[in-house]
């Protein structure tokens, strides 16, 4: 029996389409709960206002990772919000992956628990409005070390990270 916490929401940054579709479909894989699509201050504004009609795509592509990996369901992925709402509305343990953080790494603040939110940033990173915003909201920072990885990377990192818990 594993560890794992029980539900792993993924608060994900938009950005590019195709990187985001692969991201979905990995982080299935891996077993995320949810996928929240996050509009952030740096998602670039045509991708932010083309994400509504992507949502139905990005269902498929999840269902049909799930399938892909015998998953009983799919994760759910909720229509895109910004940031200050998903921020408000996290579910269990909160973390922020922010790369300037430089002490507390990802595998040393994930612990076992029920619920878990984690938050990948766009490309270009969080600005320091954002990382405030979290830091104000109860969120704890992150690292996944001292590589700067795509965000695509850094959300199944993240995640078999908290499965490995």
């Amino acid at each position: 029996m594993t560890n794992t916490p029980q539900l792993i929401d993924l608060c994900l940054a938009i950005f590019k389409f195709d990187r985001f579709e692969w991201a979905i479909e990995k982080c299935t894989e891996i077993g995320v709960s949810r996928i929240i699509p996050m509009i952030a201050h740096r998602t670039d504004a045509h991708l932010a206002s083309a994400a509504q009609r992507r949502v139905q795509r990005w269902r498929r592509i999840a269902h049909e990772a799930a399938q892909q990996s015998r998953r009983d369901t799919a994760p759910e992925i909720t229509e895109p919000a910004k940031l200050d709402k998903v921020i408000g509305n996290a579910r269990g343990k909160a973390i922020v992956l922010a790369e300037n953080e430089r002490e507390q790494k990802l595998t040393n603040v994930v612990d076992v628990s029920s619920e878990l939110s984690l938050a990948v940033g766009p490309e270009g990173g969080w600005t320091e409005v954002e990382l405030s915003l979290f830091n104000q909201s109860g969120w704890s920072a992150a690292s996944l070390g001292r590589n700067i990885l795509r965000a695509e990377t850094a959300a199944i990192v993240a995640l078999a990270i908290a499965h490995s818990k």
